[in-house]
């Protein structure tokens, strides 16, 4: 199984184009991608530069064969009453069980601006690894407190899926909405994480816990790991921001991860970044994994 993930900037290239096509299609470079990840997605904010347009439409259109969850971390209403969406799109062409869109914390913090965060979640069927749950998510930017915050929540969700898998509910064998769910614990966390891995936040998502599977009292731990030193032992993450815009700092470095789950560890076989293309401010992602 492949997979893309990508700060788009709103698909905006440092040209000051907005492009779909153009992040499609540079995604595509990287991979046969099997799942494409995707963060700052905009429907309706066509005062920011480039004038987006409605991309969760434009990018159906670009990705026939696959199915497209948008979840938007902001949705409001210009002054006219029309929709102002923003926020994270997974698409797939494999098998989906279930979509679940994770509101993030967004604690007060009045020294910065900020704006809501989500993670979007897709259990999916891969015919290699399996039912995967993959998790897209950006994070705040301009507060460190925030950012914990929602480092904190993202390791939780995970958590508690993977103590649904290891005691799912009863099922009513029915049709109502009580129906049984599709639960595991393989997991795919990605996205924009706005911060390096120096960050506490980065630490906090990496944090060990007890495996809900076995007996009270089991002492195995298992936590999410970063897949980059997985394929790619002893080299330095390579960077993914500020590569060619340095607007928001001198130096570039990493902040778009991809983490996944202990039984995913040992199947990661590639990961990359395209550290040529300037149809975003960011770098795009792609991991491979495999048998």
């Amino acid at each position: 199984m492949k997979l893309v993930t990508w700060n788009t900037q709103w698909c905006c290239g440092l040209d000051g184009i907005a492009s779909a096509r153009r992040i499609v299609e540079g995604a595509r470079a990287m991979a046969d991608f099997d799942v494409l990840c995707l963060q700052e997605i905009a429907s309706g904010f066509d005062a920011m530069p480039g004038q987006p347009g409605d991309q969760p439409a434009e990018l159906q259109a670009l990705l026939p064969g696959f199915r497209l969850f948008f979840g938007a971390a902001v949705d409001e209403f210009d002054s006219a009453g029309r929709p102002m969406r923003f926020g994270n799109m997974i698409a797939t062409r494999l098998p989906v069980a279930r979509v679940a869109h994770h509101v993030l914390p967004w604690p007060a913090d009045p020294t910065v601006t900020s704006m809501p965060r989500m993670c979007t979640a897709v259990t999916l069927t891969s015919p290699e690894l399996g039912p995967v749950r993959v998790m897209t998510t950006h994070l705040e930017y301009y507060s460190p407190a925030q950012r914990l915050a929602q480092a904190r929540a993202l390791r939780a969700l995970h958590i508690e899926a993977c103590e649904q898998a290891a005691a799912p509910p009863v099922d009513p064998m029915n049709a109502s909405p009580f129906q049984a769910k599709r639960h595991t614990a393989q997991a795919i966390l990605c996205g924009d994480f706005n911060m390096a891995a120096s960050d506490p936040a980065y630490d906090e998502i990496l944090q060990p816990f007890t495996d809900p599977a076995l007996p009270s009292g089991g002492t195995p731990a298992r936590r999410l790991q970063d897949a980059w030193p997985l394929a790619n032992p002893g080299r330095p993450h390579d960077p993914t921001f500020r590569l060619f815009d340095r607007k928001y700092g001198p130096d570039p470095i990493a902040c778009d991860f991809v983490f996944v789950s202990d039984a995913l560890a040992p199947r990661v076989r590639k990961v990359e970044v395209d550290l040529r293309t300037q149809a975003s401010d960011h770098q795009p992602v792609m991991v491979e994994f495999g048998d």
